[in-house]
């Protein structure tokens, strides 16, 4: 489990409370949730604090993409007896089309197409809607399972000023100072405005989190106060990000004016579409994206058409305009947020939607945004304090990518965090954190302002001959188009990191955009991306013939897994012999095996290496294979789970098995692929000696050797059926 954090406190009433921890992570949202994920299950000391009173009520984000789901399962294996991140899945309204509405020839409101809502064949999964305070409950309970109840988010705990000592040179120092202060409840409110129905109307617009903060840290008692003194530090905290304001970052972009509300209701309607995804644009009322949601659900997305707006802040300088650079609004005003209801979006909605009528029962949330694309030039200060989600990136919600790019920032830095933490990997690879995830936010937002042009413009009538001076209105087809070629970049599946110290691409060839498969690849595994997610497909194990998503054999655990595609070893009796070969090298107390592990760890606990082989599982027996791959721990227990053979068929089914041709790996030549603890491809090897070294030279660039470091030594006599749930990384 996860170390208490270390707090020293002294009896004198006026000095204030100091602790220590390695992460503190500022922001309990969905970003700022999957890092403390992933440093609870790789057993990181850590604190997560947020300045709210109150778990999420309703409303926020609700759109899953793919690799969202993927991630969601990775983290919840089948041993684990409570509710787990993959009951997402069971509980998302699974949307199955995307239906497109638009004015005919006659300027009436038609269907034009129905789609798939998700690219067929990219995941195991699609994209799904479901609340997201459920999401968080799932992460919280997650979280206190992983550290054994030791950890849980703090609440009301308000950041007050942060320190960064830039002349730290050792990573294990606590370089960051953060005093925070804890609010009293009721200083800690759900962020509303006005009315009795929940709404996010308090969130949407600049000024008013530089007022809560102003108004909440002064005249406070000592006592309310502690200094959190932390190696490393998580900004998830917002668009309007506390802690990115005190690095001094600023985002880049624009604010645009059209204005979308959004309501969270059960309908009440003759439209006939009203359980499918659906995008329509109305001749002259603006625009509407219909969300089917869980029991009975719908959320409306509405363009607001007439926003009405505050007269006295038309050109206005006052404090609540000072971080507003949009010349619309200070021309125009800011918006009179106590005129937006959810009757006024409502009226907007029926206007846009007929002929058909809509009414509403059981509103359970409202809000309004001004959409708006902005990103920062930089996600971290000095390798010591981070910013994540909508602190590096905002958008439109309407591609469904705010809280699913947010989750996937974090679970791209939090197996980071542990690795250099542990005292496993080089400082370095924090690195490229900003390098992987800089391009994901740049190119979010250049397909959102696209895509948000395109929605939130008036429609093209079709054969409509225009009068001098009038605008055509927005191509429908290049809508579907933008909509359809944007599927994959929206599931999240298809992130593409570049070279660097954790992604080695050389010897790749290049397939042109437009091509069946994107990215670059090894001619040993023709359809595998250097550097994106390795497609999830089945095997089976050697020892039970159980079949196996690969994914669900690499859990999210920290750990590295090193995947030896040994080919057809009957046919090819040298490929066995080659395996039998490794095995004097990987037992080796200098194979990268061991010289990464520390000393009574567990020898798979930081990087695994699985056998999968190209023949029929009858046609060997288990102990034909070298010890490597079927190794004994302390107790003399065989590990029977890292033998698997990648062809064959599934009894209760008969589906047929065939990883090496759904990877392009020839089943006489074989292949090492190298697979980061995130589940990206890091680089593909021959399946040779002079592969594993190649492997070795990969991890020598940024682990450290851990021959000299020792962990506890294990009590045999000790049960320890617990192990599947503790942390598993190095210990």
């Amino acid at each position: 489990m996860p170390a208490a954090t270390t707090t020293t406190e002294t009896e004198t009433a006026n000095t204030i409370k100091e602790s220590y921890t390695d992460v503190l992570i500022i922001g309990a949202g969905p970003s700022g949730y999957m890092c403390a994920l992933w440093l609870a299950r790789c057993g990181i000391p850590f604190r997560i604090i947020d300045k709210r009173s109150n778990e999420i009520f309703t409303g926020q984000a609700d759109g899953i993409q793919s690799r969202s789901f993927e991630i969601f399962k990775s983290f919840s294996e089948d041993c684990f007896d409570w509710v787990t991140m993959d009951q997402a899945w069971k509980c998302a309204n699974q949307m199955e089309e995307m239906s497109f509405w638009s004015p005919n020839e006659d300027g009436e409101l038609a269907r034009t197409s129905r789609v798939p809502d998700s690219i067929p064949g990219i995941s195991r999964y699609h994209e799904s809607v479901i609340h997201q305070g459920k999401i968080e409950a799932w992460f919280d309970e997650s979280i206190k399972q992983f550290t054994g109840g030791k950890t849980r988010v703090e609440r009301p705990l308000l950041p007050v000023s942060i320190k960064i000592n830039a002349d730290a040179n050792d990573q294990q120092e606590h370089a960051c100072e953060v005093l925070v202060r804890k609010l009293h409840t009721s200083q800690a409110k759900p962020e509303q405005y006005g009315g009795q129905v929940a709404n996010g109307l308090y969130r949407q617009f600049d000024g008013d989190q530089e007022s809560f903060y102003s108004a909440n840290i002064a005249d406070a008692d000592k006592k309310d106060y502690e200094l959190i003194h932390a190696k490393y530090v998580l900004g998830s905290d917002g668009a309007h990000s506390w802690v990115r304001k005190q690095l001094d970052i600023d985002m880049e972009g624009e604010q645009t004016d059209f204005v979308w509300g959004v309501l969270d209701m059960v309908p009440i309607t003759d439209f006939p579409d009203i359980r499918s995804r659906c995008a329509i644009h109305s001749k002259n009322s603006g625009s509407v994206m219909v969300i089917p949601r869980e029991n009975d659900m719908v959320r409306l997305y509405i363009q607001l058409k007439e926003v009405p707006r505050d007269e006295r802040t038309i050109g206005s300088q006052r404090e609540f305009m000072a971080n507003c650079d949009d010349p619309k609004v200070k021309t125009k005003g800011r918006i009179d947020r106590s005129k937006i209801t959810p009757e006024s979006i409502l009226k907007q909605a029926q206007e846009s939607i007929k002929p058909f009528k809509l009414e509403m029962t059981n509103l359970t949330w409202y809000t309004a945004y001004q959409i708006g694309q902005r990103v920062s030039p930089q996600f971290h200060k000095n390798l010591r304090v981070f910013i994540s989600g909508d602190a590096c990136h905002t958008h439109s919600p309407k591609a469904g990518q705010g809280m699913n790019v947010s989750m996937q920032d974090t679970y791209n830095l939090g197996f980071k965090l542990a690795l250099v933490c542990k005292g496993l990997a080089k400082q370095e690879i924090l690195d490229t954190y900003e390098s992987e995830r800089i391009k994901v936010a740049r190119d979010l937002i250049a397909f959102d302002q696209k895509f948000s042009k395109l929605f939130s413009g008036k429609p093209m009538i079709p054969n409509q001959k225009l009068l001098e001076g009038e605008e055509k209105g927005a191509d429908m087809d290049e809508f579907h188009q933008v909509f359809l070629q944007g599927g994959k970049f929206a599931s999240g599946t298809i992130s593409d990191y570049e070279d660097s110290v954790l992604i080695n691409k050389a010897g790749g060839v290049v397939r042109a955009e437009g091509q069946e498969n994107e990215g670059l690849f090894s001619p040993l595994a023709s359809k595998v991306p250097i550097g994106r997610r390795l497609l999830s497909v089945q095997a089976l194990g050697q020892v039970d013939h159980k079949p196996w998503h690969i994914a669900d054999r690499m859990p999210s655990d920290g750990r590295f897994r090193v995947l030896i595609f040994a080919g057809d070893v009957k046919h090819y009796p040298e490929n066995m012999q080659k395996l039998q070969s490794f095995n004097e090298i990987l037992m080796a107390p200098e194979s990268f095996l061991n010289r990464y592990t520390p000393r009574n760890a567990f020898f798979n606990s930081v990087i695994e290496a699985i056998v999968i082989h190209a023949s029929f599982r009858n046609d060997v027996e288990f102990y034909d294979f070298p010890e490597f791959a079927r190794r004994r721990d302390f107790k003399g227990r065989t590990d029977y789970w890292s033998l698997l053979t990648g062809v064959g068929k599934i009894h209760h089914t008969q589906e047929k098995v065939d990883m090496y041709d759904a990877y392009g790996i020839d089943k006489r030549m074989g292949a090492i692929l190298v697979i980061r603890p995130d589940g990206h491809v890091a680089e593909v090897n021959e399946f040779s000696e002079t592969g594993l070294n190649q492997v070795c030279n990969y991890f020598s660039r940024f682990m450290i050797d851990q021959r000299n470091v020792k962990v506890p030594e294990k009590d045999a006599t000790a049960f320890d059926s617990d192990r599947f749930v503790k942390p598993r990384l190095a210990v």
